[in-house]
Protein backbone atom coordinates (compact mmCIF):
# COMPACT_ATOMS: atom_id res chain seq x y z
CA UNK A 1 0.00 0.00 0.00
CA UNK A 2 2.78 2.40 0.91
CA UNK A 3 4.65 1.70 -2.33
CA UNK A 4 1.44 2.14 -4.36
CA UNK A 5 0.74 5.51 -2.72
CA UNK A 6 4.35 6.67 -3.22
CA UNK A 7 4.23 5.65 -6.89
CA UNK A 8 1.01 7.61 -7.45
CA UNK A 9 2.41 10.64 -5.62
CA UNK A 10 5.57 10.70 -7.72
CA UNK A 11 3.53 10.28 -10.91
CA UNK A 12 1.27 13.20 -9.97
CA UNK A 13 4.21 15.44 -9.07
CA UNK A 14 6.06 14.52 -12.28
CA UNK A 15 2.98 15.23 -14.39
CA UNK A 16 2.43 18.54 -12.59
CA UNK A 17 6.04 19.58 -13.21
CA UNK A 18 5.77 18.62 -16.89
CA UNK A 19 2.54 20.61 -17.27
CA UNK A 20 4.16 23.68 -15.69
CA UNK A 21 7.17 23.41 -18.00
CA UNK A 22 4.99 22.99 -21.08
CA UNK A 23 2.79 25.86 -19.91
CA UNK A 24 5.73 28.27 -19.75
CA UNK A 25 6.97 27.04 -23.13
CA UNK A 26 3.54 27.55 -24.68
CA UNK A 27 3.32 31.02 -23.10
CA UNK A 28 6.70 32.00 -24.56
CA UNK A 29 5.94 30.64 -28.02
CA UNK A 30 2.47 32.25 -28.07
CA UNK A 31 3.82 35.67 -27.07
CA UNK A 32 6.68 35.34 -29.54
CA UNK A 33 4.34 34.35 -32.36
CA UNK A 34 1.86 37.14 -31.73
CA UNK A 35 4.40 39.92 -31.39
CA UNK A 36 6.82 38.50 -33.94
CA UNK A 37 4.52 37.74 -36.85
CA UNK A 38 2.72 41.08 -36.58
CA UNK A 39 6.10 42.81 -36.95
CA UNK A 40 7.27 40.79 -39.96
CA UNK A 41 7.01 42.38 -43.40
CA UNK A 42 8.75 41.96 -46.73
CA UNK A 43 11.09 44.89 -46.06
CA UNK A 44 12.72 42.94 -43.24
CA UNK A 45 14.13 40.48 -45.77
CA UNK A 46 15.21 43.08 -48.34
CA UNK A 47 16.70 45.93 -46.27
CA UNK A 48 19.67 46.29 -43.95
CA UNK A 49 19.44 47.05 -40.26
CA UNK A 50 20.05 50.75 -40.84
CA UNK A 51 16.99 50.75 -43.12
CA UNK A 52 14.84 48.97 -40.54
CA UNK A 53 15.41 45.54 -42.05
CA UNK A 54 17.24 42.39 -41.00
CA UNK A 55 18.75 41.13 -44.25
CA UNK A 56 22.37 41.87 -43.36
CA UNK A 57 22.19 40.39 -39.85
CA UNK A 58 20.45 37.19 -41.02
CA UNK A 59 23.08 36.67 -43.71
CA UNK A 60 25.87 37.55 -41.28
CA UNK A 61 24.63 35.06 -38.69
CA UNK A 62 24.47 32.27 -41.28
CA UNK A 63 27.94 33.12 -42.63
CA UNK A 64 29.58 32.93 -39.21
CA UNK A 65 27.70 29.75 -38.31
CA UNK A 66 28.69 28.27 -41.69
CA UNK A 67 32.38 29.09 -41.19
CA UNK A 68 32.19 27.68 -37.67
CA UNK A 69 30.79 24.47 -39.16
CA UNK A 70 33.63 24.26 -41.68
CA UNK A 71 36.13 24.59 -38.82
CA UNK A 72 34.42 22.62 -36.08
CA UNK A 73 33.03 19.61 -37.95
CA UNK A 74 36.33 18.28 -39.40
CA UNK A 75 38.19 18.82 -36.14
CA UNK A 76 35.43 17.29 -34.05
CA UNK A 77 35.03 14.30 -36.34
CA UNK A 78 38.77 13.60 -36.43
CA UNK A 79 38.90 13.76 -32.64
CA UNK A 80 35.89 11.45 -32.39
CA UNK A 81 37.42 9.01 -34.86
CA UNK A 82 40.63 8.96 -32.82
CA UNK A 83 38.74 8.26 -29.60
CA UNK A 84 36.76 5.38 -31.04
CA UNK A 85 39.15 3.84 -33.57
CA UNK A 86 42.69 4.56 -32.40
CA UNK A 87 42.80 5.26 -28.66
CA UNK A 88 41.95 1.69 -27.54
CA UNK A 89 40.60 2.87 -24.18
CA UNK A 90 43.79 4.66 -23.13
CA UNK A 91 43.92 7.10 -20.22
CA UNK A 92 44.56 9.91 -22.69
CA UNK A 93 41.25 9.15 -24.43
CA UNK A 94 39.43 9.31 -21.09
CA UNK A 95 40.95 12.74 -20.47
CA UNK A 96 39.79 13.94 -23.90
CA UNK A 97 36.25 12.65 -23.30
CA UNK A 98 36.10 14.35 -19.90
CA UNK A 99 37.40 17.62 -21.34
CA UNK A 100 34.84 17.39 -24.15
CA UNK A 101 32.03 16.94 -21.61
CA UNK A 102 33.30 19.94 -19.64
CA UNK A 103 33.45 22.07 -22.79
CA UNK A 104 29.87 21.18 -23.70
CA UNK A 105 28.66 22.48 -20.35
CA UNK A 106 30.93 25.55 -20.25
CA UNK A 107 29.08 28.91 -20.38
CA UNK A 108 29.32 30.40 -23.86
CA UNK A 109 30.28 33.79 -22.43
CA UNK A 110 33.54 32.29 -21.14
CA UNK A 111 34.42 31.16 -24.66
CA UNK A 112 33.60 34.65 -25.92
CA UNK A 113 35.89 36.27 -23.35
CA UNK A 114 38.67 33.80 -24.21
CA UNK A 115 38.48 34.55 -27.94
CA UNK A 116 38.27 38.27 -27.17
CA UNK A 117 41.54 38.07 -25.27
CA UNK A 118 43.47 36.33 -28.06
CA UNK A 119 41.79 37.37 -31.32
CA UNK A 120 40.10 40.72 -30.66
CA UNK A 121 42.04 42.74 -28.08
CA UNK A 122 45.48 42.21 -29.72
CA UNK A 123 44.14 43.50 -33.06
CA UNK A 124 42.16 46.37 -31.56
CA UNK A 125 38.89 45.61 -33.34
CA UNK A 126 35.96 43.25 -33.28
CA UNK A 127 35.86 40.98 -36.31
CA UNK A 128 33.78 38.23 -37.89
CA UNK A 129 36.61 35.70 -37.84
CA UNK A 130 36.70 35.83 -34.05
CA UNK A 131 32.95 35.28 -33.90
CA UNK A 132 33.15 32.27 -36.21
CA UNK A 133 36.04 30.84 -34.18
CA UNK A 134 34.10 31.20 -30.93
CA UNK A 135 31.14 29.37 -32.44
CA UNK A 136 33.40 26.62 -33.82
CA UNK A 137 34.87 26.03 -30.35
CA UNK A 138 31.33 25.51 -29.09
CA UNK A 139 30.63 23.05 -31.91
CA UNK A 140 33.72 20.87 -31.52
CA UNK A 141 32.80 19.05 -28.25
CA UNK A 142 29.30 18.33 -29.59
CA UNK A 143 30.72 16.82 -32.78
CA UNK A 144 33.34 14.87 -30.80
CA UNK A 145 30.72 13.32 -28.53
CA UNK A 146 28.33 12.56 -31.40
CA UNK A 147 31.04 10.99 -33.57
CA UNK A 148 32.35 8.90 -30.69
CA UNK A 149 28.84 7.65 -29.86
CA UNK A 150 27.76 6.95 -33.45
CA UNK A 151 30.94 5.03 -34.31
CA UNK A 152 30.50 2.90 -31.20
CA UNK A 153 27.21 1.64 -32.67
CA UNK A 154 28.93 0.24 -35.78
CA UNK A 155 29.39 -3.54 -35.26
CA UNK A 156 32.98 -4.62 -34.75
CA UNK A 157 32.39 -7.43 -37.26
CA UNK A 158 32.23 -4.90 -40.10
CA UNK A 159 35.68 -3.62 -39.23
CA UNK A 160 37.06 -7.14 -39.02
CA UNK A 161 35.51 -8.05 -42.36
CA UNK A 162 37.15 -5.06 -44.02
CA UNK A 163 40.54 -5.94 -42.57
CA UNK A 164 40.09 -9.57 -43.69
CA UNK A 165 39.50 -8.37 -47.25
CA UNK A 166 42.86 -6.62 -47.22
CA UNK A 167 41.76 -3.04 -46.60
CA UNK A 168 43.89 -0.79 -44.45
CA UNK A 169 42.55 0.62 -41.20
CA UNK A 170 42.11 4.04 -42.80
CA UNK A 171 40.14 2.51 -45.69
CA UNK A 172 37.94 0.54 -43.29
CA UNK A 173 37.16 3.71 -41.34
CA UNK A 174 36.49 5.81 -44.47
CA UNK A 175 34.59 3.30 -46.59
CA UNK A 176 32.84 1.15 -43.98
CA UNK A 177 32.63 2.72 -40.52
CA UNK A 178 31.85 6.30 -41.50
CA UNK A 179 29.37 5.24 -44.19
CA UNK A 180 27.57 3.01 -41.72
CA UNK A 181 27.26 5.87 -39.23
CA UNK A 182 26.63 8.70 -41.71
CA UNK A 183 23.00 9.32 -40.70
CA UNK A 184 23.96 9.70 -37.05
CA UNK A 185 26.90 11.93 -37.95
CA UNK A 186 24.71 14.20 -40.06
CA UNK A 187 22.24 14.40 -37.18
CA UNK A 188 25.05 15.48 -34.85
CA UNK A 189 26.22 18.17 -37.25
CA UNK A 190 22.70 19.60 -37.56
CA UNK A 191 22.25 19.63 -33.79
CA UNK A 192 25.58 21.38 -33.33
CA UNK A 193 24.66 23.96 -35.99
CA UNK A 194 21.31 24.59 -34.32
CA UNK A 195 23.15 25.03 -31.01
CA UNK A 196 25.50 27.75 -32.23
CA UNK A 197 23.29 29.60 -34.72
CA UNK A 198 21.30 31.07 -31.85
CA UNK A 199 24.23 32.11 -29.64
CA UNK A 200 24.58 35.72 -28.52
CA UNK A 201 27.07 35.94 -25.63
CA UNK A 202 30.25 34.90 -27.52
CA UNK A 203 29.42 37.23 -30.43
CA UNK A 204 29.06 40.22 -28.11
CA UNK A 205 32.76 39.87 -27.27
CA UNK A 206 34.03 38.87 -30.72
CA UNK A 207 32.15 40.01 -33.82
CA UNK A 208 29.97 42.69 -32.18
CA UNK A 209 27.54 43.97 -34.84
CA UNK A 210 27.25 46.07 -37.99
CA UNK A 211 24.26 47.95 -39.37
CA UNK A 212 25.28 47.47 -43.01
CA UNK A 213 25.47 44.49 -45.34
CA UNK A 214 29.08 43.34 -45.62
CA UNK A 215 31.16 40.25 -46.33
CA UNK A 216 34.48 41.46 -44.90
CA UNK A 217 35.07 39.42 -41.76
CA UNK A 218 38.06 41.56 -40.76
CA UNK A 219 35.68 44.21 -39.37
CA UNK A 220 32.77 44.13 -36.91
CA UNK A 221 30.32 41.72 -38.51
CA UNK A 222 26.49 41.76 -38.50
CA UNK A 223 24.72 39.06 -36.50
CA UNK A 224 21.04 38.44 -35.86
CA UNK A 225 21.34 37.44 -32.21
CA UNK A 226 23.34 40.52 -31.19
CA UNK A 227 20.92 42.72 -33.15
CA UNK A 228 17.96 41.22 -31.27
CA UNK A 229 19.71 41.96 -27.97
CA UNK A 230 20.47 45.55 -28.97
CA UNK A 231 17.10 46.32 -30.57
CA UNK A 232 15.19 45.01 -27.57
CA UNK A 233 16.85 47.65 -25.37
CA UNK A 234 15.83 50.58 -27.59
CA UNK A 235 12.83 52.63 -26.39
CA UNK A 236 11.08 53.06 -29.77
CA UNK A 237 8.43 50.57 -30.89
CA UNK A 238 9.95 50.16 -34.36
CA UNK A 239 13.21 48.79 -32.96
CA UNK A 240 11.39 46.55 -30.50
CA UNK A 241 9.22 45.28 -33.36
CA UNK A 242 12.36 44.36 -35.29
CA UNK A 243 13.63 42.53 -32.22
CA UNK A 244 10.42 40.50 -32.03
CA UNK A 245 10.56 39.79 -35.78
CA UNK A 246 14.20 38.69 -35.51
CA UNK A 247 13.33 36.47 -32.55
CA UNK A 248 10.58 34.63 -34.42
CA UNK A 249 12.82 34.23 -37.50
CA UNK A 250 15.59 32.77 -35.36
CA UNK A 251 13.12 30.47 -33.61
CA UNK A 252 11.81 29.20 -36.94
CA UNK A 253 15.36 28.58 -38.17
CA UNK A 254 16.24 26.51 -35.11
CA UNK A 255 12.87 24.72 -35.23
CA UNK A 256 13.39 23.81 -38.89
CA UNK A 257 16.87 22.42 -38.16
CA UNK A 258 15.61 20.38 -35.22
CA UNK A 259 12.66 18.98 -37.19
CA UNK A 260 15.02 18.06 -40.01
CA UNK A 261 17.28 16.33 -37.51
CA UNK A 262 14.38 14.35 -36.06
CA UNK A 263 13.24 13.32 -39.55
CA UNK A 264 16.71 12.10 -40.48
CA UNK A 265 17.05 10.21 -37.21
CA UNK A 266 13.61 8.64 -37.69
CA UNK A 267 14.59 7.52 -41.19
CA UNK A 268 17.69 5.92 -39.73
CA UNK A 269 15.67 4.00 -37.15
CA UNK A 270 13.22 2.87 -39.83
CA UNK A 271 16.09 1.31 -41.79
Amino acid sequence: MHRFFLNKLIMVLSTFAAVIGLGFLLWILTTLSIKGFESINWAIFTHDLVEKGLLNVIVGQLIMAGIATLIGVPMGMMAGIYLREYSFGSRFSDIIRNLSDVMMSAPSVIIGVFIYGIFVAPFGSFNGWAGALALSIMMIPIIVSTTDSMLSLVPQELREAGIALGASKAQVIKDIVLKSAKIGLITGVLLAFARVVGETAPLLFTSSNNDYFMLNLNDPFPSLTVSIYQLATFPDETSQGLAWAGSVILTLMVLFINLTTRYIFRQRKAK
